[in-house]
């Protein structure tokens, strides 16, 4: 029996994310997938790993903790949380040391068993100001 996209987009949020699987990227990504991130347009495997690279360098402990999955033929939306300390320098600043969380939305489009296009929606902003805020 086949995976059904919902069930795929899970995998990929765990095993991607919190299990730090390089190989379930070139598995689940088509090989000219668009990834519309917060802040870049990448496609393929290879730019992906390579912004995940930049998010964990600066969050060395990131989780992401699926929240809840809507899914109608080939499109499935995730509703995530995430977490991590901002331990190592990235996002264009300083390690600040300070615990951060967040959440967004991940709206997925599969093809063919793989993810063929995705977008992502979080407060980027938000979360810049808080780790650059000064300490109270």
């Amino acid at each position: 029996m086949s995976k059904t996209n919902a069930e795929l987009a899970r995998r990929w949020f765990e095993e991607v994310w919190n299990q730090r699987r390089d190989a379930t990227v070139h598995e689940l990504l088509a090989p000219g997938a668009a990834a519309h991130m917060e802040g870049a347009e990448l496609v393929g495997p290879e730019q992906f790993l390579q912004a995940r690279v930049a998010l964990l360098d600066a969050f060395p402990d990131f989780r992401v903790t699926v929240e809840d999955i809507v899914a109608e033929g080939d499109d499935v939306v995730v509703r995530w949380s995430a977490k991590g300390r901002h331990a190592g320098d990235g996002l264009g600043m300083p390690a600040s040391r300070r615990d951060a969380s967040f959440r967004g939305i991940t709206w997925m489009r599969f093809a063919e068993g793989q993810i063929a296009e995705g977008w992502d929606s979080w407060n980027l902003g938000k979360l810049l100001q808080e780790l650059s805020a000064p300490i109270e």
